[in-house]
């Protein structure tokens, strides 16, 4: 295949690197992220680096995409969970094997369906039921053209490798096909079933929810209590208390606790319920908490799940007071009938207060269901769903718990398996049109009576009044088909084999890793691992790493309504792709949440900045050189370069084991330690010598082999990380051959070095005594000076030919002595490579610097005696907080410690 990468600009030389010959181009004076983002994007495309092959003989490694709703745009949390996909894709690949990262979107039914809605009513003032299903449908699909899958072209801005060639959708049509196929298999295997039930409906969406859907949020109610008078014992009464007085026209009994002595006496008897005017009875019933309120409960079974059950115990009759979209179902109180349910609530409440039955209204903080799409709160309803019994229910608890899926962090199989074990049937049918439509067909004459039953299970039907397949009935005229669509999450439960045909599924199913948030554990992930159990016989996936959740850095969790979550698009506009997902995963450990902030995303850019000056620096220090991909030949190297190739050996074998241990953050720290700590602020540093002009050209030549061989391998390790610069540089400085790519490039098997320990100790005593040196220039005001010279007494026998670097890094001329007397004062400090002493003479103001030292001296000992002050009070010592007083304790060491040295050199002076 010809390989068609971004053309780079002349000037460029031709390098013999690694045994190969490569073109090297300069780089231009600064790193311009967007451009050069852009142009090796379009390269991968081009050259469909991202395309898995299934008849590859290698290794097989896949992740499915979690698919974002077809509505979305991209945000953090996006960010940071495709960010760590697209690591580990780009790791496999980089370990050999044949990668399918399979990209999707969701049709997101209540999301999308409301999109089109709230269109449709403003730019036609009309409803879904005035244009009809099937020209809604086409509102939709065209919407869904022109407005949606904008989040994938964010994805790819961000530099995620997913093979677009099999970008799936769950409306797909084979995908469609195979959800239909599923229920059916589902329905005839005894686990689907209609019925009436209690479920959470959405007033405003017009749907039944999960209970997965359903949000508890804490608010701020106001509890009622009102008294409701003895049918057989006028002017008694009884209190009651609710939240909800807007449902009292659904009263149909009031319950108290049979072992609640308050009460025993009324149970049996009757109470007046005083609009619309009914007698009800009291009733007992364990259920009742008798310390909320009064301890007596208005029993509402069509609007209350606990009522519900209740009502089911004692065959109480069932009053639905309120309409689908929330508004009150009473013509019995035409005052109420029709009034929105909030506006109703505080209506009802005036009422009870007229006819002097309201007692009083307190607050009250309880939690409120809310609808997770439409963000509104849902109400308890009785309505005729499709429900599903959970298949594979043991293995799928057995699977996690005993480690044949992996949960990392761990701590979440914990919550996984309290889900399973307090597993309720599944309400699978939707009130909407977009989406997956029920594959059940009713006889035409027998509709309405099929459609009105209160339940309809395959047990006891007549096989030719109801129709369940994936293809319509042959004869389609004389059916009815039913008009629900199936929950979104019943489509996405599929998503890691139905994406797949069936030569795919061969090499990448089970998929290898599933990166989602914990808070779709029920929602998705234990859904899947089910329908991989009972449609495919096996897991689903192997692992399953669980995002954190980005806070700002106040802790808070990201929203518009906070306005602390900024747009990822801007962020990679101002600092690079890579730059934000370096910065953001460095700060996502495993287990805990992000705290975002943008500083970090700064060093982000800044790191690319200096990786790139590095590379520039190189360039500019000399072109042409002869490396060899593995230093065998170390005659020649010095301390400082077997120091570094040892080191990014390290670096690779440390990155095997974080990765290992899906420590993302910890993978970034040690890519950010090495270049800047290690490769940047000690190995340059030591061989600035070697590139300068005055250097020999044999020590030029080995310091830019060692810089080439290190760089390349570290390039390697950080493209997961940072793909679009380590493309560029790795071109750029000519690490990849004419037709290669970095993407495609395995990682080395082979060490740079081996052994050489001793090698590496010189090198790490000169840093360590270069540090030292440098502190005491400082400790006396000479650090900017250059014209210090240093003495060094016992010498160790290497350090001779080391002292060059020894100067350069510590900023001064050194002079190996065999004694040396110094005078009274000297700074001095024992080293692992000698005795190091600074000469002052000349150096410094001797009486100036008492002067500066006896200033100092005075505001430590102030400090030193706050201190004290503090600690010898017994008030403060006994009183205050344990780790209040430590701290001030150690205040006082680290005060007392800074005055220790300053004395010691006043007093060497």
């Amino acid at each position: 295949m010809e390989i068609n990468a971004p053309q780079l600009p002349l000037p460029f030389t031709k390098v013999t690197t690694f045994g190969r010959t490569r073109a090297m181009s300069e780089l231009p004076k600064a790193y311009e992220p967007q451009a050069v983002e852009k142009n090796w994007y379009a390269a991968w495309l081009e050259n469909q680096c991202f395309s898995a092959d299934p008849s590859s003989e290698k290794e097989g490694y896949s992740i499915v995409i979690p698919p974002p709703n077809v509505t979305g745009i991209l945000h953090l949390g996006h960010v940071l969970n495709n960010t760590i996909q697209d690591i580990l894709a780009r790791r496999a690949r980089q370990e050999g094997k044949e990668v399918l990262w399979l990209p999707g979107t969701d049709h997101a039914g209540i999301a999308t369906q409301t999109k089109v809605e709230k269109q449709l009513r403003e730019e036609e003032g009309k409803t879904r039921r005035d244009v009809g299903r099937e020209a809604f449908l086409e509102r939709v699909w065209d919407w869904k053209d022109k407005h949606g899958g904008i989040i994938i072209q964010q994805l790819k801005r961000l530099g995620c490798s997913c093979d677009w060639d099999r970008e799936r959708f769950t409306m797909d049509e084979d995908y469609s096909d195979q959800v239909s196929e599923v229920f059916s298999k589902l329905f005839n295997d005894g686990l689907i079933y209609r019925g009436k039930r209690m479920v959470n409906w959405c007033p405003v969406s017009l749907t039944a929810l999960s209970d997965e859907e359903v949000i508890s949020k804490p608010q701020q109610s106001k509890l009622y209590f009102m008294k409701y008078e003895l049918v057989d014992a006028p002017g008694e009464y009884m209190e009651i208390s609710t939240t909800r007085p807007e449902t009292l026209m659904g009263d149909v009994a009031v319950a108290v606790n049979p072992n609640d002595e308050r009460y025993t006496a009324l149970i049996g008897k009757k109470v007046r319920r005083p609009f619309p005017a009914a007698e009800i009875p009291i009733i007992a019933d364990d259920h009742v908490d008798v310390e909320f309120g009064t301890g007596a409960l208005k029993i509402t079974p069509a609007h209350d799940k606990a009522d519900f059950e209740i009502g089911l115990r004692h065959d109480l009759e069932i009053i639905d007071t309120l309409h689908a979209d929330g508004t009150i179902n009473c013509p019995d109180c035409p005052d109420l009938d029709g009034l929105d349910r909030f506006v109703a609530r505080k209506k009802a409440a005036q009422k009870l207060e007229d006819l002097g039955l309201l007692i009083k209204v307190e607050e009250y903080e309880n939690n409120v269901g809310y609808s997770e799409r439409a963000d509104v709160p849902i109400e308890p309803r009785i309505s005729m769903q499709w429900f599903l019994k959970y298949p594979a229910t043991e293995e799928t608890a057995e699977a996690v718990a005993k480690g044949d899926i992996q949960y990392r962090p761990a701590r979440w199989a914990k919550t996984h398996a309290n889900w399973m074990d307090n597993i309720q049937d599944w309400c699978i049918s939707r009130q909407l049109w977009w989406g997956h439509q029920i594959p059940v067909w009713y006889r035409k004459e027998k509709s309405e009576a099929l459609l009105a039953a209160e339940s309809l299970d395959v047990a006891d039907m007549q096989a030719d009044d109801i129709y369940v397949g994936a293809e319509p009935p042959s004869d389609p005229e004389n059916w009815v088909r039913d008009e629900d669509v199936m929950d979104t999450w019943f489509s996405s439960w599929l998503w890691p084999f139905a994406t797949m045909s069936e030569e795919e599924q061969k090499k990448f199913y089970p998929t290898t890793d599933l990166v989602t948030g914990p808070d779709i554990i029920f929602f998705w992930v234990a859904r899947m691992i089910m329908a991989g159990f009972y449609f495919k016989q096996e897991i689903p996936f192997k692992n399953v790493f669980f995002t954190s959740i980005i806070r700002d850095n106040q802790g808070r969790k990201m929203s518009k309504q906070l306005g602390n979550s900024p747009d990822p698009l801007d962020l990679m506009d101002e600092y690079g792709a890579d730059g934000l997902r370096f910065g953001l995963l460095r700060t996502a450990p495993v287990g805990a949440d992000v705290r975002f902030d943008e500083a970090l995303v700064a060093e982000g850019r800044n790191f690319a900045n200096k990786l790139y000056n590095a590379c520039r620096f190189r360039q500019m220090s000399g072109v042409d050189a002869v490396s060899s991909d593995l230093l065998s030949d170390i005659s020649g190297l010095r301390p400082y370069h077997i120091d570094i190739a040892r080191k990014v050996d390290q670096l690779a074998v440390n990155q095997e084991k974080a990765y290992a241990e899906y420590k993302f953050n910890e993978v970034g720290q040690q890519l950010y330690d090495f270049l800047w700590s290690e490769f940047c602020d000690k190995f340059l540093e030591a061989v600035k010598g070697d590139l300068r002009d005055s250097a020999s050209p044999e020590a030029r030549e080995t310091t830019i082999a060692v810089f080439d061989a290190v760089m390349s391998r570290y390039l390697q390790l950080l493209h997961p990380y940072m793909p679009h610069i380590t493309e560029e540089l790795s071109a750029r400085m000519g690490y990849v051959s004419k037709g290669e790519f970095l993407i495609q490039k395995a990682l080395p098997s082979n060490a740079l070095v081996s052994g050489q320990e001793d090698a590496a100790v010189q090198a790490e005593a000169i840093y360590a005594t270069a540090g030292r040196m440098r502190n005491l220039k400082a400790e006396y005001n000479v650090g900017a000076r250059k014209d210090v010279k240093f003495i060094i007494i016992k010498a160790t026998d290497w350090l001779a030919a080391e002292a060059d670097v020894l100067g350069l890094l510590a900023g001064g001329e050194i002079e190996i002595l065999d004694s040396y007397d110094a005078p009274k004062g000297t700074p001095a400090a024992v080293t692992d490579v000698g005795e190091v002493y600074l000469p002052l003479e000349g150096l410094i103001d001797v009486e100036a610097e008492k002067s500066r030292l006896d200033k100092e001296i005075a505001k430590v000992e102030i400090e030193v005696k706050k201190c004290d002050g503090k600690l010898s009070n017994s008030a403060f010592v006994d009183k205050a907080p344990a780790e209040l007083v430590d701290r001030e304790k150690a205040r006082r060491e680290e005060w007392s410690q800074k005055l220790s040295q300053l004395q010691e050199m006043r007093s060497a002076l």
